[in-house]
């Protein structure tokens, strides 16, 4: 059916719209907007004012568009959908990077995504200055306490993983307990995930895990918590909460007349 509205009122005119920045945040979308418009009208120009990772403040234009009225203001929703959600999830991770304050960790994402929109958010992550786990299951084995309890021990999912997957694959454990983190260095982890563990514990677990297996802390961290996490010598600490319950940033765009259809811009965009 389309976008009846525009349809109705626009044939040939053209307007000029502002993409613009409603409150500070970090923006994300770049890509989003110029191939979101091109879909509708490839005659649509794209005049970018930020790129990824970039800071935003109040009033500040991110992008103008120039092009058929009819193609900016079908297009207008659903490319503002994506860009204030995704600048949400860079803003939330630039703030968790800033509160963590500590380069030798890296704060990494899960996949806690909206449905069918988990390659845009991870990628909004990167800009936000984090860094991407898993994108599927298909990515690395991680075994997990279901798959333990449902196996039998550590050990022998291990084993199993590794007998299956090969020596090219990494294969990361979560654990919760000190003997359980001893059970997975002998089973030969790559990576272990110390899972709803306090800061006190993950410092403890760090020291005793050998430096060529790397190590994670998930789990009941809150942006409140993250901070006490610095300094536990951990190598990354994956946050949910970057993505599942993140707070969209507030983008609006506004219209701005065309010499040749005044009028009908004013009454679409009122």
């Amino acid at each position: 059916m389309g976008d009846l509205t525009s349809q109705a009122i626009f044939r040939e005119q053209s307007c000029e719209a502002e993409i613009v920045a409603k409150s500070d945040g970090i923006f994300a979308g770049a890509a989003v907007i110029k191939e979101g418009f091109a879909l509708l009208d490839e005659n649509v120009q794209t005049i970018l004012h930020k790129t990824d990772g970039d800071i935003l403040r109040k009033g500040e234009v991110i992008a103008v568009l120039r092009g058929p009225a009819a193609a900016l203001l079908s297009g207008e929703r659903v490319v503002l959908n994506l860009i204030q959600r995704l600048s949400g999830i860079a803003t939330m991770t630039r703030e968790a990077v800033r509160r963590l304050d500590d380069e030798q960790i890296k704060i990494c994402d899960t996949r806690k995504t909206t449905p069918g929109l988990r390659m845009l958010e991870k990628y909004a992550v990167r800009a936000g200055g984090g860094y991407n786990h898993r994108f599927g299951l298909y990515d690395g084995v991680m075994i997990k306490d279901n798959h333990i309890a449902a196996c039998g021990s550590i050990l022998e999912a291990c084993q199993k993983a590794r007998q299956t997957v090969g020596h090219m694959v990494n294969i990361e454990v979560e654990i919760e307990t000190e003997e359980q983190l001893r059970e997975a260095i002998e089973a030969g982890a790559d990576v272990i995930m110390f899972d709803n563990c306090p800061p006190e514990t993950v410092r403890h677990f760090a020291t005793l895990t050998p430096d060529h297996i790397k190590t994670e802390a998930s789990g009941g961290i809150t942006l409140e918590s993250l901070a006490a996490f610095k300094g536990t010598g951990v190598n990354y600490i994956s946050l949910g909460f970057l993505t599942h319950s993140v707070k969209s940033l507030d983008i609006s765009m506004d219209v701005t007349l065309s010499n040749e259809s005044a009028e009908e811009c004013r009454y679409v965009n009122s």
